[in-house]
């Protein structure tokens, strides 16, 4: 994009703008422009950039969900490479590595038979078992009371009915997620159950399951599914029916047909902004890839990759270059199941094992992966340049976001697995209706505001330019050290 001389590029550029000859005085040189007043000005035109929709828009029409491991994300990561070669990107390459890839298969059902017969809304949980089942159903409020239980619970299929707390950071979720998801199905099996339900980890009235991956049973699990919020208050109302004394046991059918299909291959993208100064000095940045297989992944994450290689391509589009290299990468297959303790084959852990002698070198991390609403603060590792926090601070501030000083920043689920050895670095989105279409058919392209994925390309600009161009240094917590 070209910019009139009084805009953009006259900050941008002050410097380098011819003196007028003068008859006698000696010219007087322009005052350079400083980094801040650099990222500023990047950050402005970042807000009226559309290169991060266009990405996500074409990514998503093109081809749609991209399950991990499937020819749909090995052909997204193959356009995306092709890509990022075109935009002006460096170094632009893809790194296999193995998978376990599980596969939904085919049609999948669930309904109450018997006494208050209905059909369920439900999907089966990633990494979980094909079965059918019909059984008795045992009914928990909370997973924490399936916990405490000592009822027999064997030739029975455990209902999890506990909601899942909205809030904006997330908080409900990840509370959630790695303990009645990923536990429930192996808990409820090692108890005697035949089968697992749980109400879906939203926050939405849609009578849509929300997918997501439980732990790795190699096929050897029960069937596990999700329901809809709507059908697990549904159950929770005839479960309060039985208690009355106003019904009988409630038998629930369920059929999934979920497999794994093998060791096969996934891939990372990688391309890199090179720096003019420092280039061993890199800042790794990205959203992971793939998708579930219900929608088409535009909040979870095309948004993510479209707006941590936007923020990149607004310097590319000035032909600025910073002083550290700014990498980007596209991780694969991060909404997997494997095996239990096995980090190495998601494409985080496989990115920190292939750039493992590169990491001393690393100065932050940091990832995108929460959505495409808007930024309202930031986290730091700890640093001994206050200056830098300052600065920042007052860059991010137009933006409508704060600092948030008591937070310890992870990065995301791929980038976080550099922890330990990388300092991260948040830019936190507001997350309250990100729950409300995570994992589900309706995680398209219409659920994105492209004013508020501008301010996060805008952020995430400014971010980076005054951490590429300046010599801010972060710690390692002393208990990650590694």
């Amino acid at each position: 994009m070209k910019l009139a001389v009084t805009g953009l590029a006259a900050v941008l550029t002050l410097s380098a703008l011819p003196v007028m000859a003068k008859p006698k005085p000696v010219p007087v040189a322009a005052a350079p422009v400083s980094v801040e007043v650099q990222a500023a000005a990047l950050r402005d035109d970042a807000l009226k950039s559309n290169v991060a929709y266009d990405f996500l828009s074409e990514l998503t029409t093109r081809f749609g969900p991209r399950p991990a491991g499937s020819d749909s994300e090995k052909r997204a990561a193959e356009w995306a490479a092709a890509h990022l070669k075109e935009l002006g990107f460096q170094n632009v390459h893809i790194e296999t590595f193995p998978l376990h890839v599980w596969a939904r298969g085919g049609p999948e059902t669930i309904a109450i038979t018997g006494e208050f017969a209905q059909p369920l809304v439900g999907v089966s949980l990633g990494g979980t078992t094909a079965g059918e089942v019909e059984a008795e159903a045992v009914m928990f409020d909370t997973y924490q009371e399936f916990l405490d239980s000592a009822q027999d619970l064997t030739g029975k299929i455990v209902v999890i009915l506990q909601p899942m707390a909205k809030a904006s950071n997330g908080s409900g979720y990840g509370r959630m997620s790695g303990t009645v998801r990923a536990k429930g199905p192996m808990e409820a099996q090692k108890r005697g159950a035949v089968g697992f339900v749980m109400r879906s980890l939203s926050t939405d009235g849609n009578r849509f399951p929300h997918a997501g991956a439980s732990a790795w049973s190699d096929g050897k699990g029960i069937p596990a599914m999700a329901i809809s919020a709507p059908d697990a208050s549904q159950l929770g109302r005839i479960e309060a029916l039985q208690k009355a004394g106003k019904g009988g046991p409630v038998r629930i059918h369920m059929k999934t047909t979920g497999q794994f299909l093998g060791l096969k291959t996934s891939q990372n993208v990688v391309a890199d902004l090179v720096g003019s100064e420092k280039p061993q000095e890199t800042i790794v940045v990205g959203g992971h890839l793939d998708s579930w297989d219900q929608g088409t992944g535009a909040i979870d994450d095309g948004s993510g990759i479209a707006i941590t290689m936007a923020a990149a391509k607004v310097m590319i589009d000035h032909n600025l270059k910073p002083k550290r290299t700014i990498r980007v990468v596209f991780w694969g297959s991060e909404e997997v199941s494997q095996p239990a303790g096995d980090t190495t084959e998601t494409g985080g852990g496989a990115f920190r094992e292939a750039h493992k002698a590169e990491l001393a070198n690393y100065v932050a991390h940091a990832e995108s992966d929460f959505g495409a609403d808007k930024i309202n603060n930031f986290s730091l590792m700890p640093t001994d340049d206050a200056a830098f926090v300052t600065k920042l601070g007052n860059l991010l501030y137009p933006l409508g976001i704060y600092q948030d000083t008591k937070a310890t920043p992870g990065g995301g689920e791929d980038s976080g697995a550099m922890n330990g050895f990388v300092p991260a670095f948040d830019l936190n989105q507001d997350g309250y209706r990100y729950f409300d279409t995570h994992h589900t058919p309706n995680d398209t392209l219409d659920r994105i505001d492209p004013q508020q994925l501008s301010q996060n390309v805008a952020a995430w600009t400014a971010t980076l330019w005054l951490m590429a161009n300046t010599d801010v240094r972060f710690k390692l917590p002393a208990k990650d050290t590694k």
